[in-house]
């Protein structure tokens, strides 16, 4: 019986894998710090983020030691005891050996520095572990003509020496680091350190300067760097890798997004004079506050719970608008609150009207708390009538406004009416002022957030509902952070999208809920000519764990999109009645190219269009067919290639799983240029009929079912590189 259970045991025993463990040795740059309150983080706090479950990271390495303290305190030897066959011992030491002035550290970089290494290689060799050697990493100094000063003179050498000598695996992390923030510039690369401005931190509530020190966002680069070398080098390390759900990319490829920080002082609206009754206009008491809170280096703007009506309303830097549970910011539907500024709508250069809440060229702004922010859009939008009861219809009617001469339209007023019929109504002409457009100023609603050329942005937890135009439109920004939103329009809102992000770089939406009149999330880089003047591609984005309810699409990227769009990272998001899920779409005249776009875990129903869709042949009408609107597939014709000419390629969806939709996938591209690179894996989709793929090359379609009335047949059209 004993040898019977051993033979059962046997080929468990077998599929156990020894536990992979990581040691870590070094100084303050890579050592854990206390997380509460505190700024700063060592690389080696953050280096777990980028390793699969189950690795274990013993983080040995402590503030201020050098090879010889870490040494001489024992600290090598509780480590060495440690050690067994099959482990991994990360060594980095520099930063403290070269402190001339303390003899409990300092250790020649030619003699016991060096000395240390080979010490440190050969014991943990002997013990069966794989010593990996780091150069320093660097400090951040610039001259004052803005190039960089490398501060570790001969010790990163000695560590390559050592390496080599002993065939020791080399991270550089020197050569990258200085890389990384001779990439951030002078002023960018200050966010990578711990350097903080007095009242933010419990830790340092003076403030300090520190070109050493990592805060959370520059150790995670940091350590980054460190994985990604690993992986380039093939060290041995690299199999323990965390990947991400995108094809072929590691958690390390993925961008990094930094997060702003405040000043603990909050001050109330109150305190300057606002008040909560639903009559009193409170535009100057918060303006006020918001400028006093900036003036004196920024901190919390606090909306108490209550209705505050209010017209613009501008953000400054370093100010955080925090809205309390049960806090209204209701905007006036008083139109001569909003003068008409100079600004940009659907990628033109435009004048429309001030946007309810503003902020231009400001710096570590927020929009937090748990209230409400409405911008009367109702009062705003021209609706059809196709789109609402025979109730709902003349009750509006009721309310005032204009009835169109064709009786399916509404109008807030005679100049509202006028500009409908105004060709690029608002776009800025030659010689125009803004007083040229006031008599058609009501039809030039403006998006309800406007945050344009602004650094370090965040919106968390507010609801932004009933928005004029776009709800949320950042504009050439970089570094914003949208988590734990909703975005609320009403359906029938014509031009009520959620969130555009326009030309922005470095963004994460996360744990948001959008349920829209538009498009739900898109991307966009202005429109044609202007657009690819401007030149700025929206990229590094991260979505997930997002909803869509009602929209046009539950994730689009277009149309316009003229600057491009590229490293585009979207998982693990639910579509659930918007008229097309996944939609990419542009137009002859765009030019602009969008590639490298990584969608991954898709969970969609009830599709009343396309489950996917791309095309350019967008002609700015909603996706689902209204009653009496006629649609004509448009003429095929072949026109030269031009900067004009837009492109999409290089797309890749995975796991994708879609119940209900009238058309599983369309793929549309143009004569002359068709849509290449598409693969799809994984999908299953039930739908009406499976679709079409026309003018497009190289559609990979693995693992794909369709579950159609058409068996699952795509037609394909005019299309080469076609694999089902």
């Amino acid at each position: 019986m004993k040898y019977y259970l051993l033979a059962l045991l046997f080929p468990l025993i077998s599929w156990i894998q020894p536990e992979t463990r990581i040691f870590m040795i070094g100084d303050s740059t890579m050592a854990d710090k206390p997380l509460e309150g505190n700024p700063e983080r060592g690389w080696g706090q953050l280096f777990p983020v980028f390793f699969q479950e189950g690795v274990v990271i013993k983080n040995y390495a402590v503030n201020g030691r050098s090879t010889k303290s870490f040494i001489d305190e024992h600290r090598w030897d509780s480590v060495l005891v440690q050690l067994k066959p099959g482990d991994w011992v990360m060594i980095q030491f520099g930063h403290n050996d070269s402190k001339k002035e303390d003899a409990t550290r300092y250790a020649a970089p030619h003699g016991a520095y060096k000395e240390n290494l080979e010490r440190f290689v050969k014991e943990a060799r002997a013990k069966g572990a794989t010593p990996v050697l780091i150069t320093p990493v660097e400090r951040r100094k610039f001259d004052s003509a803005g190039a960089f000063v490398d501060q570790h003179g001969e010790y990163p050498g000695v560590v390559r020496e050592v390496a080599a000598a002993y065939k020791v695996p080399l991270i550089d992390l020197q050569k990258s680091s200085e890389a990384l923030i001779v990439k951030q510039g002078v002023q960018g690369s200050e966010r990578l350190f711990k350097t903080t401005p007095a009242g933010h931190y419990k830790a340092v509530p003076n403030g300090v300067t520190d070109n050493t020190h990592f805060s959370s966002y520059g150790a995670t680069l940091v350590a980054g760097l460190v994985a990604a070398e690993i992986k380039d080098k093939h060290i041995g390390l690299e199999k323990y890798l965390l990947t991400t759900g995108f094809e072929g990319k590691y958690r390390f490829d993925l961008p990094e997004i930094y997060e702003p920080h405040f000043k603990k002082d909050t001050i109330s609206i109150v305190t300057f004079g606002a008040k909560a009754d639903g009559v009193t206009l409170n535009s100057k008491s918060i303006n006020a506050a918001i400028d006093a809170s900036s003036s004196k280096g920024g901190g919390v703007v606090m909306i108490p719970p209550g209705l505050w009506l209010s017209g613009p309303v501008v953000l400054k830097s370093n100010v955080n608008l925090y809205l309390a549970p049960n806090a209204i910011l209701q905007f006036t539907t008083d139109f001569d609150q909003y003068p008409l500024v100079e600004t940009t709508y659907e990628g033109l250069k435009a004048f429309r009207c001030q946007a309810p809440l503003s902020a231009v060229n400001a710096e570590n702004i927020a929009i937090t708390g748990k209230g409400i922010l409405d911008g009367g859009g109702d009062a705003w939008r021209i609706v059809k009538k196709d789109k609402l009861t025979e109730s709902q219809w003349s009750k509006l009617i009721a309310s005032g406004g204009i009835e169109g001469e064709d009786h399916k339209t509404w109008y807030p007023s005679a100049k509202s009416l006028k500009g409908n019929s105004t060709k690029l109504a608002g776009v800025i002409a030659p010689g125009k002022t803004a007083a040229d457009y006031n008599d058609i100023k009501d039809f030039l609603r403006p998006n309800m957030i406007s945050i344009a050329s602004c650094k370090n942005v965040l919106l968390e937890g507010v609801t932004f509902q009933n928005s004029p135009a776009w709800c949320i439109h950042p504009l050439l920004c970089e570094h914003i952070t949208i988590r734990d939103i909703y975005a609320k329009n009403p359906w029938y809102a014509q031009n009520g999208d959620g969130l555009d992000l326009e030309s922005c770089r470095y963004a994460r939406i996360e744990g948001s809920t959008f349920d829209v009149g538009d498009d739900g999330i898109c991307i966009k880089s202005g429109r044609d000519e202007q657009g690819r003047k401007r030149g700025i591609a929206t990229e590094d984005v991260i979505v997930r764990n997002c909803t869509v309810y009602h929209a046009h699409g539950g994730f689009v990227i277009g149309s316009e999109m003229s600057g491009g769009a590229r490293n585009i990272y979207v998982s693990d998001c639910s579509f659930l009645g918007t008229d097309i899920g996944l939609r990419f779409k542009t137009t002859r005249g765009r030019g602009g190219i969008v590639e490298k776009i990584y969608v991954n875990n898709i969970n969609m129903k009830d599709i009343p269009a396309e489950a996917i869709l791309f095309d350019m042949y967008y002609m700015a009408k909603d996706p689902v067919v209204l009653v009496g609107d006629k649609r004509e597939t448009p003429k095929v014709e072949l026109f030269p290639v031009t900067e004009a000419t837009p492109r999409f390629r290089d797309f890749h969806i995975s796991n994708v799983v879609c119940y209900g939709a009238a058309k599983a996938i369309f793929i549309r591209g143009l004569p002359e240029m068709a849509i290449s690179d598409i693969y799809l894996e994984g999908v299953v989709i039930k739908a009406d009929k499976a679709g079409d793929v026309i003018a497009a090359n190289n559609i990979s379609l693995s693992h794909v079912k369709l579950i159609t009335s058409d068996s699952g047949k795509i037609n394909v059209q005019d299309s080469k590189g076609v694999k089902q």
